[in-house]
């Protein structure tokens, strides 16, 4: 015999998750923005001046998506890369103005789609799931931002 799906909690966190993000992502699409990119720029709202290296530690992505995620921003004039001028191989990345501008507004996207699913949460159920979701990576040591 074999366990129905609806059996396990991790259908459910799947199937909520899914519908979570595939409506944030339609939300930034119009926006021209993917799940990812607004991982980063929002990351470099915060600390402007990042080396692409740190901040694939801080996002748990490789170098290789970041440097792919920065191209397509500095495309989009959201980011731009900047070579130290003592040693032209180390750079950093930070927002444009038209990126710093704009992290608020995605900011408010991201906080109207949490209301949309969670709003209906009484603030104890919403801080209870919290704590129980926070638990979970805590004792797996999840690091990775999820970004799709």
């Amino acid at each position: 015999m074999a366990s129905d799906l609806e059996f396990h909690l991790g259908y459910w966190l799947r199937f909520v998750s899914n519908h979570v993000s595939h409506a944030f992502s339609l939300k930034l699409q119009a926006r021209d923005v993917t799940v990812a990119e607004w991982v980063v720029l929002r990351d470099l709202f915060d600390g402007d001046g990042v080396a692409p290296s740190l901040l694939a530690d801080r996002l748990g992505m490789t170098r290789g998506a970041i440097s792919k995620l920065a191209d397509r921003l500095i495309a989009k004039e959201l980011i731009e890369r900047t070579a130290a001028m003592e040693d032209r191989r180390q750079q950093t990345l930070s927002l444009t103005a038209a990126g710093r501008k704009l992290v608020p507004a995605l900011s408010a996207l991201a906080d109207r789609n949490d209301a949309e699913f969670f709003g209906h949460l009484k603030p104890a159920e919403r801080a209870a799931l919290e704590k129980m979701l926070r638990d979970i990576v805590r004792r797996h040591d999840l690091k990775t931002i999820p970004t799709e």
